[in-house]
């Protein structure tokens, strides 16, 4: 008999851009994080409740409007710690309500993190524990969340199904980006189920079969 999956996790894609914000939670206590919750706050309440869920942390996987702009928002609402991004990311949340104003989501604001996260952090949730990588090159300061025993990681704009983040944001870099996906994703397997940021689930060995940009041969041959 298969054993339970220590987490569980709903994709609940937000914002006019789509993105992909995640509730993930520890199936024994039913304590939840909401990864990257861009907007749409309201709607993720409900979710919340569907599960009978208790919102314990707030993760951000990097600072831009789509993925941090319901983050003080939800903050208000519950008066939970937020963790992440990277601190080489602050510059992209104080401008958080300006990027809101440009891109017709006014209800953005920008926040202050209660905890920085760096490469090689640990992050709770109920009973379980989440590894923290700093992925840089989409964003400075982008973190990835992994759960080793669920296979599972949670990877923002650094990775998509056939493509990569972009990197002509200010200090994008893309070689960085292509370091942090081969040098930081890769060595934690290809079995991995990755959520991304926007579109749909993919695992890093599929990636680095078919991917144009960072699978196995289109870098050899680089």
């Amino acid at each position: 008999m298969q054993a339970e999956p220590p987490i569980r996790a709903l994709i609940a894609p937000v914002t006019p851009l789509q993105q992909n914000c995640t509730i993930v939670w520890c199936a024994k206590t039913l304590k939840a994080a909401i990864i990257d919750p861009g907007g749409e706050v309201p709607m993720l309440i409900e979710a919340l409740k569907s599960q009978n869920l208790t919102l314990e942390k707030i993760w951000i996987t990097h600072g831009h409007l789509d993925h941090a702009g319901g983050t003080a928002a939800l903050k208000a609402a519950f008066d939970v710690p937020i963790e992440g991004p990277h601190p080489d990311d602050a510059f992209w949340i104080d401008e958080m309500e300006a990027s809101g104003a440009k891109w017709g989501m006014p209800e953005a604001r920008s926040f202050t993190p209660d905890r920085w996260l760096a490469d090689g952090d640990k992050v709770t949730l109920g009973e379980t524990e989440f590894e923290v990588y700093h992925c840089p090159g989409h964003t400075p300061g982008h973190v990835v969340f992994f759960h080793r025993q669920a296979r599972f990681a949670q990877v923002g704009d650094v990775l998509f199904q056939g493509s990569i983040g972009r990197t002509d944001f200010p200090r994008g870099n893309h070689q960085q980006l292509i370091d942090s996906i081969t040098g930081k994703l890769w060595p934690l397997g290809d079995d991995v189920r990755f959520v991304p940021g926007h579109g749909p689930m993919s695992s890093f060995g599929q990636e680095r079969k078919t991917n144009p940009y960072v699978a196995d041969q289109v870098l050899a041959g680089a």
